[in-house]
């Protein structure tokens, strides 16, 4: 017999579910937490990268100048006075300059201190005096007020990076030459004006003539030599894969190898490159030739899953309709299909140019590391990028090449951040959803 005390009615059992639906609840309260934690981390993460960069490059967009009164001697730019443009070009300009400092403190007289006084002045100022003279040789004989660049080290001390209460021993300005800064500094000798050789110039071993238009010619080549050869192959083939191809084991390992292609690291398409590309059919080193071909293999697999993706994505009633009026199987996808999945497909292609911007390992690979001071004009001169000239300059020990580091940072990250809302436009103009 059943003892009455052992049964629980319904009416004694405790009510364990609202103990359950709030444990639920915390649950659910704490991964938001988690979650918004993580995201206001990865953002602040991002500021103070962001802000970094911006701190220490935003000074390589100015440039300090010197005011200089320049006596263009006709002894010495043109003694035999024929205005030869070879006579003019091959002038010793620098000669100008330690007159016009000289003549600024003439209380200098020690050899070694007139030295340091013309190192002041950047050693490229002599070209923009043989820049004056061969577009105005009538300057020859006369006196004028010319702004030349100063050093290196003079722009760092004038932008706060060498510090005044270091001692003397620890910085690469010493007190004499901080005292010839303040002398011109109280005569308004002094200014600080937009740096447009850092988007004119190509690259130089004198931080103050550095920068970075050779390396953005050479970006451009590339990657228009990237886009010519990997925009129709990966349409080509997403296009076949997708629509055309058998499905059999052979197209699934070439599925199977495409998607792995995404995934290799792109310094074993670098090497690949040297292999083929350079020592088996000699093409030449450091172009941007080899380095698009290079970056083309490496974008082929996005551009062909991208087009794959968006051929999948335009609803099969659309090939069914086509074929319902009599259109073949290849005016259906090419008249049809096609046009509904490109803009997709140029959402994939900009983001992998994108990537192939942002490349360096397969391009040191291929030699354009090189130094290359001038700019490139084909697509098989000698070139760099955007990238590689960020791996130079970070490697120099010059300190104003830090700035020059940062600076160029943030015009790929300008880049970047252009093509990436190139791709976010196409997409939300051109996207249909069904």
């Amino acid at each position: 017999m059943t003892d009455a005390s052992n049964v629980i009615g319904p009416e004694r059992r405790p009510d364990l579910s609202g103990a359950r639906l709030s444990r639920r609840y915390a649950a659910e309260r704490r991964f938001r937490l988690y979650g918004l934690a993580a995201v206001m981390t990865g953002a602040a993460i991002l500021l103070v990268l962001i802000g970094t960069i911006v701190a220490n490059g935003y000074t390589a967009f100015f440039q300090t100048e010197i005011a200089l009164e320049i006596d263009f001697d006709p002894e010495t730019i043109d003694p035999d006075a024929t205005r030869d443009p070879e006579v003019l070009r091959a002038a010793n300009y620098q000669v100008l300059i330690r007159r016009a400092m000289q003549a600024r403190f003439p209380q200098v007289t020690d050899r070694r201190e007139k030295r340091t006084l013309s190192r002041m002045v950047s050693s490229g100022a002599s070209l923009k005096l043989q820049d004056m003279i061969m577009v105005d040789p009538d300057l020859i004989g006369t006196s004028r007020r010319v702004w030349v660049k100063s050093s290196d080290d003079i722009d760092s001390f004038a932008k706060g990076k060498i510090r005044r209460d270091v001692p003397d021993a620890d910085r690469r300005v010493k007190d004499r030459e901080i005292a010839w800064f303040d002398t011109l500094d109280s005569q308004d000798a002094i200014r600080s004006k937009f740096n447009t050789t850092f988007f004119t110039a190509g690259d130089s071993r004198e931080p103050e003539q550095a920068g970075i238009w050779g390396a953005v010619i050479g970006s451009f080549l590339t990657l228009l030599v990237t886009l010519m050869l990997s925009f129709p192959t990966g349409v080509l083939a997403a296009v076949y894969l997708e629509e055309f191809a058998p499905k059999n084991r052979w197209t699934d390992l070439i599925e199977v190898n495409i998607n792995n292609l995404a995934a290799v690291p792109s310094i074993v398409f670098g090497l690949l490159g040297l292999a083929v590309f350079l020592n088996f059919f000699g093409l030449p080193r450091s172009a941007p030739l080899v380095g698009g071909m290079v970056l083309a293999l490496m974008t082929l697999p996005t551009i062909i899953i991208a087009g794959r993706a968006a051929l999948k994505a335009v609803p099969p009633s659309v090939r069914e309709a086509a074929l319902g009026i009599g259109a073949s199987h290849l005016q259906a996808v090419m008249h049809h299909v096609f046009p509904l999945a490109m803009p997709g497909m140029l959402t994939g292609t900009i983001i992998g140019m994108a990537q192939a911007l942002g490349e360096s390992a397969p391009l040191l690979m291929i030699g354009m590391v090189a130094f290359i001071v001038d700019v490139p004009g084909g697509f098989t001169d000698p070139a760099t990028v955007l990238p590689v000239q960020i791996y130079l300059w970070a490697d120099s020990p010059e300190r104003a090449f830090v700035a020059k580091t940062s600076a160029a940072i943030m015009v790929l990250l300008a880049f970047l951040i252009v093509m990436n809302a190139m791709a976010v436009v196409l997409r939300k103009r051109f996207e249909r959803r069904w």
